[in-house]
């Protein structure tokens, strides 16, 4: 598809379009829509930026390519005046009072958010059924999940009620729920985009990431919100994309896979022929195709959840009632504590958080939690000789299709199960893009750390091929 962000920008600077219709008619799509994917719209806000726009291409003044351009962003993200609430009992009523650095920029940049979108609570789930607001439907089929956890954010951009959206993935949440909505979802190098003003979930691998229907629109997204930032210090300074760099991939000369998550038998039958039927065309190109040997699909799912919990346990243990959240009185202050979290929380999240502070406690911080680090390491190692061997990994986002809403519920350990194939790369920091090709919930293109570029070059290169 071609991008819809130039695509809008030449209506409105023809005049095709005015940017409050543009804006309206999102608005209205948004309000209509049965899928679960607004907590709160952003219309009064949306509405006088787009009078903004107007006025100015009245006057004959250039616009930006942004400028006007309509976008969703994932309840976790602090806008300031505006609710923010995680999808949760905790934070239905706290508001911002401030913007995160990345939303910050693309406002910087004249784009106009229309909505704070429906996740799991607190980015716990793989489903978006973790949530207050009701369970995200899926942009292509209802009565399936949308994924996890910024589903909002992906069924918003695949039913076009947003052009992007801007999600949150810290173990496979924006690449996951873009396979299921067959869309386009980065999660870039770890520290290119600041964290600033994003909920922390689980600070060593959440990442700022855009949603979009076309690689150019990522592209331009991801280059609008790159760069240091004072205010998170694992940031680092990064050069623009260029759009001309990205459309040949003559220098990716070998390919790899993962072969134990091929032949393994947790994967779907038609997954695995499609994805062996893609290394076909692949080959058939020219480019050479490894198997590579990795981790256990089990040891990843477990050693980046006892990370990932423990790192939970500790990001909310602020949420408390009286530092943060709605407070719940007891009759002493450790009542009111208990009753607060106990009552405000999900079930995923208390499982999260019990899970976090059994690793963390005393006894067993040795025997889990610093295996647990010893392991990534391992991990991160195995990646760096990997990446000696071939330019880009490729990779199933998931062994199985979506499941039917309530499934995931009914079974955590399913649901965990369903990261297989997106942790790994989390733990790695790595740069990895969902194209929605090559598999029923798409391709997983991977490169070496702070190797952006290569990722959205082969993602053009694959469109072509499959």
């Amino acid at each position: 598809m071609e991008s819809q962000i130039r695509k809008i920008h030449q209506q409105l600077v023809n005049k095709e379009i005015s940017c409050t219709k543009l804006v309206q008619e999102r608005l209205d799509l948004l309000k209509s829509n049965t899928h679960n994917t607004v907590n709160s719209l952003l219309d009064t806000l949306a509405l006088e930026l787009a009078a903004k726009v107007d006025a100015k291409i009245a006057d004959g003044q250039e616009i930006g390519l942004l400028e006007g351009i309509p976008f969703g962003i994932k309840d976790v993200y602090m806008v300031q005046g505006t609710l923010t609430t995680a999808s949760s009992d905790l934070l239905k009523k706290y508001k911002s009072p401030y913007t995160a650095t990345a939303i910050q920029k693309l406002f910087d940049a004249g784009a106009i958010p229309l909505v704070k979108e429906n996740c799991d609570s607190f980015g716990h789930g793989s489903s978006s059924e973790n949530t207050i607001f009701g369970a995200v439907k899926n942009a292509i089929n209802t009565g399936l999940v949308s994924g996890g956890s910024s589903g909002g954010s992906a069924v918003n951009v695949a039913k076009d009620f947003t052009v992007f959206s801007i999600g949150g993935d810290t173990g496979g949440s924006v690449r996951q729920p873009a396979g299921y909505n067959k869309i386009y979802g980065l999660k870039p190098t770890y520290g290119r985009i600041s964290r600033f003003g994003l909920m922390a979930y689980a600070s060593s691998t959440d990442c700022v990431g855009p949603i979009a229907k076309s690689i150019e629109d990522i592209r331009i997204v991801l280059n609008v919100m790159s760069g240091k930032d004072i205010k998170d210090l694992t940031t680092y300074p990064s050069e623009a994309i260029s759009e001309e760099t990205i459309l040949n991939a003559d220098g990716i000369k070998t390919v790899g896979y993962f072969k134990n998550f091929i032949e393994n038998d947790a994967i779907d039958a038609q997954v695995k022929a499609d994805f062996l039927s893609a290394i076909k065309k692949i080959k058939a190109k020219g480019i050479e195709v490894r198997e590579l040997d990795f981790f256990e699909s089990d040891t990843l799912v477990s050693t980046y959840y006892t990370l990932a919990m423990a790192e939970t346990a500790s990001n909310l243990s602020r949420l408390d009632g009286t530092n943060y959240g709605n407070r719940i009185e007891g009759d002493t202050l450790k009542d009111t504590y208990s009753i607060t979290r106990s009552e405000n929380f999900s079930e995923e999240s208390k499982r999260r958080i019990v899970g976090g502070n059994q690793v963390l406690s005393q006894g067993f911080s040795d025997e889990i939690y610093l295996k647990g680090l010893n392991v990534r390491d391992q991990i991160v190692a195995n990646f760096e000789k990997d990446f000696k061997e071939v330019d880009i990994i490729l990779s199933p986002v998931t062994p199985n299709s979506p499941p039917k809403i309530g499934d995931s519920l009914s079974d955590p350990l399913a649901m965990y199960l369903s990261d297989a194939y997106t942790v790994g790369f989390s733990l790695g920091q790595l740069p990895t893009l969902t194209v929605p090709q090559g598999t029923e919930t798409g391709l997983q293109i991977t490169a070496a750390k702070n190797n952006d570029e290569l990722v959205l070059k082969f993602a053009n290169f694959l469109k072509d091929t499959i």
